[in-house]
């Protein structure tokens, strides 16, 4: 029981980091192309693995399945939205900030 916890703990620290990185990503990151990466992050990882210790912690129960349809939802849903905001963006003209350009300018 005492694993357990302990696995939950580090699966849920480590998701709120990740959640704590993307955001502070978001709000850091020069283009709207690096910031939706950022999000995409937060989204993915973050909540995955936040979810992964939720399942640990209820065990074999009707809120585990539960979680587990939340995170294949979110697993899928969130690189295909990316894709199509980035495809969007792209088709209405934004262009990415390259490396050089944008530290040039600041």
């Amino acid at each position: 029981m005492i694993v357990l916890d302990i696995l939950t703990w580090v699966l849920v620290s480590l998701g709120g980091v990740f959640c704590v990185i993307g955001a502070t990503g978001m709000l850091r990151m020069p283009d709207f192309f690096t910031r939706m990466h950022a999000a995409s992050v937060i989204d993915t990882l973050g909540a995955g693995l936040i979810i992964g210790g939720l399942m640990l912690q209820s065990g074999f129960t009707l809120a585990s399945v539960k979680l587990l349809i939340l995170g294949a939802l979110i697993f899928f849903t969130s690189p295909t939205a990316s894709h199509s905001l980035a495809n969007a963006a792209l088709s209405r003209g934004a262009k990415p900030v390259l490396a050089d350009e944008g530290e040039s300018s600041s």
